[in-house]
């Protein structure tokens, strides 16, 4: 018989360090790899990876998943994100620049830069919200919300040249990558005095630090499994009908069918695809794509 984790609130501190999350607010200087390392040795497990890349200079919102939560890292693939970066324009701001922001607003397409690490194909992408600030000299501090994946560097290039001044991107902070926002941000020395008080028997700070890795789940549509599914599952076996208990509100919204599987006592069990009816009595439901027990 399969062991499955204990409940998230009853997890030990190693556990939690074995399944956790920390909304790491990123510093300027290191880059997320180098962070995500650092915060993987400094609580002594094999594995970590950070959610969405940010290149050094930038700082904000870095989700570092710890242990089997790498396993998670693809969830952050699909949420939105949010930057507020600081428009460098090329010459005197136009009057008219809050009008020329929501001209960028929806499907916009995007050429990868040089410099990345994916094909330079054209694409879309999607801009959800795009909003002015604050406008000083030749500076303008904008909130950008945005589908994953948009290249905040070159949307600044667009539109210094949409304004008809020229622009580059200065300063830039991620504000959230669902979801996470900079209300429950840690700082790398809140890691290390956490871990401290933990050797030295106070818990709390580091648990109110690292958060069990069902945190990066709470966006996701989620189903409800009996803890004998449960159990089935961990040996690769497809989420059956029968063995669903509840269903969230929210299934079968989610445009690509990703979905996530819970135990009565709210442990992950794992990510699959919605292949049937949640609500049927026979038949497989999800497909796996990540066992997490």
């Amino acid at each position: 018989m399969t062991a499955l984790r204990a409940p998230p609130a009853e997890r030990t501190i190693e556990e939690l360090l074995s399944f956790g999350v920390v909304n790491l607010d990123k510093p300027p200087g290191p880059s997320a790899h180098q962070v995500s390392a650092w915060i993987r040795d400094a609580a002594g497990v094999e594995r970590a990876a950070h959610a969405g890349t940010l290149d050094p200079k930038v700082t904000g919102c870095l989700p570092v998943l710890l242990g089997d939560a790498t396993r998670l890292a693809q969830v952050f693939l699909q949420g939105s994100k949010e930057y507020v970066a600081v428009l460098e324009l090329h010459g005197p701001a136009p009057t008219d620049l809050d009008a020329v922001l929501e001209t960028f607003e929806g499907e916009i397409y995007q050429k990868p830069p040089r410099k990345s690490a994916v094909a330079r194909r054209l694409r879309t992408r999607e801009i959800y919200d795009l909003d002015l600030l604050e406008v000083r000299d030749r500076q303008a501090l904008v909130r950008i919300r945005c589908e994953s994946g948009t290249y905040i560097r070159k949307l600044c290039h667009d539109l210094g040249l949409a304004a008809g001044t020229g622009a580059h991107m200065g300063d830039l902070r991620r504000t959230a990558t669902d979801p996470f926002d900079d209300r429950t941000l840690v700082s790398t020395a809140d890691v290390t005095d956490g871990l401290a008080f933990a050797e030295d028997g106070d818990e709390a700070p580091l648990r109110d630090t690292v958060a069990p890795a069902e945190r990066a789940l709470s966006h996701l549509p989620g189903l409800t499994v009996a803890f004998s599914a449960a159990e089935q599952i961990a040996e690769g076996a497809p989420v059956y009908a029968p063995g669903i208990v509840d269903v969230g509100p929210e299934v079968g919204d989610s445009e690509d069918g990703l979905v996530a599987c819970f135990t009565p006592d709210g442990s992950a069990v794992c990510l699959g695809r919605l292949v049937g009816d949640p609500q049927a009595e026979t038949g497989e439901v999800v497909s796996l794509e990540r066992v997490l027990v």
